[in-house]
């Protein structure tokens, strides 16, 4: 298969199409749960125009937009009687997309018993909810940390990409940006002294030695840097499967603990939602801080106020003064331009992969090999059927200062052995 037809697989979320059918084998976030209020949301998810509402008992329904009846927008429909009714003749539908009435036809009339409108599962966690739009019993929900957390020690928030959802993913794991697209020439206030020494680092040392270890869940990655006499700066974050990514990013914690995950769900092939999840394990996050944050880069809909239509607001002066990018101080919009930029589909033919690109390459076969195997009747990796499978202590993420002769991958089984597996980040 050419390079060009493998691109094709791993961009197409449709459903039926390979990387589609993929994406739905995982329970995927689709709101925010302040998004939902008291009326219907309509939605669209891997190219799936959809209904989310909230029944007059509380439970969460996601299901088809239009009626299976005469195909009119339930969005609009009315919430009671224990579903979502339609406003044309009153069909009632509830969470798990069963008709439960349909008051035009005969008393005695079983049609609706026939009727099953499409309707996918949900759950909530960590203030967002999440579906699982894939065929049979639904895979256990992933026990990541984060997901679990009580509300003080996880804030969640999204941001739309008018992009492809890999080409952003891909930007998780890609450590050698960090030296460039992020860097500040003056140093950042609410940073550590160390934690400014760190980015520091990132600066000075713009040729990181990138190498990737395979795992069970995705792959780890470190980018080690030569940092001070006798030691070296190693980052470890992950792509974890299929389309997540981890890694030591401040969220406004301080010292260790803490991390960060960005989660990239498409909208249609050309188009996604980035959930963002910040999370320690210790210490209540500064939700204030992060509210004036994101209100600062988007709208209450959550898209950027940076757009190529304004060229995102880059400021030269601020380029020669204060970052590099000239974007403002907020990663995610850093992110946002360098991921929007190559076009909603990235053009693969024009890119030239290097030396830092490691663990991109890695996860583009890992994701092919994995469509490969559904079609041969495979499950794919971290669809959790078993309770041993759900524990995920063995993801490290950090950001650490370690001797020049140390082993970074015996380090991170060193602490994975320790039960210490919360983030390390200096």
């Amino acid at each position: 298969m050419s390079q060009d037809a493998d691109y094709k697989l791993l961009v197409e979320t449709d459903k039926g199409k390979p990387g589609g059918e993929l994406l739905r084998r995982y329970w995927q976030p689709v709101a925010l749960v302040s998004d939902l209020g008291k009326r219907p949301l309509s939605i669209m998810v891997m190219g799936e125009e959809l209904v989310l509402f909230r029944d007059d008992k509380g439970k969460v329904g996601l299901v088809g937009r239009y009626c299976p009846h005469r195909s009119v927008d339930l969005s609009y429909g009315r919430i009671e009687d224990g579903g979502l009714r339609c406003l044309y003749h009153g069909w009632l539908f509830d969470v798990k997309g069963r008709c439960l009435e349909q008051p035009a036809e005969p008393v005695d009339s079983k049609y609706k018993d026939e009727i099953r409108h499409t309707a996918y599962p949900c759950r909530e966690a960590a203030g967002t909810i999440f579906a699982y739009m894939g065929p049979g019993e639904a895979p256990l929900f992933p026990n990541f940390h984060f997901l679990s957390a009580p509300d003080a020690y996880v804030y969640q928030t999204k941001i739309h990409h008018a992009c492809n959802y890999l080409q952003a993913n891909e930007g998780n794991i890609d450590p050698a940006h960090l030296s460039f697209l992020h860097s500040f020439r003056k140093p950042l206030q609410e940073r550590s002294e160390q934690a400014q020494k760190l980015q520091n680092v990132l600066i000075q040392n713009t040729r990181p030695k990138v190498g990737i270890e395979r795992t069970r869940y995705g792959i780890r990655i470190f980018a080690k840097r030569a940092a001070e006499a006798g030691k070296n700066y190693v980052r470890v974050t992950n792509f974890v499967f299929p389309n997540l990514g981890f890694f030591a990013g401040d969220g406004g914690q301080r010292g260790t603990g803490g991390y960060s995950v960005h989660w990239h769900v498409p909208i249609n092939d050309e188009s996604h939602w980035r959930y963002d999840f910040y999370y320690h394990r210790s210490e209540p996050l500064d939700k204030a801080d992060l509210d004036a944050k994101q209100n600062a880069e988007a709208d209450a809909t959550y898209h950027p106020h940076r757009t190529p239509e304004n060229r995102y607001l880059q400021d030269p002066e601020e380029m020669e003064k204060f970052s590099f990018a000239g974007m403002g101080r907020n990663f995610p919009s850093h992110d946002l331009f360098a991921v929007q930029s190559p076009g909603a589909i990235h053009d693969r033919s024009r890119e030239h992969l290097a030396t830092t690109d490691i663990a991109i390459v890695a996860m583009r076969r890992m994701m092919l090999d994995a469509m490969k195997g559904l079609e041969e009747g495979k499950e794919p990796p971290l669809v959790i059927r078993s309770p041993n499978e759900n524990v995920f202590n063995d993801i490290i993420v950090m950001g650490a200062l370690l001797d020049e002769t140390q082993d970074q991958n015996a380090y991170c089984e060193d602490i994975i052995r320790s039960g210490d597996f919360h983030a390390m980040k200096v």
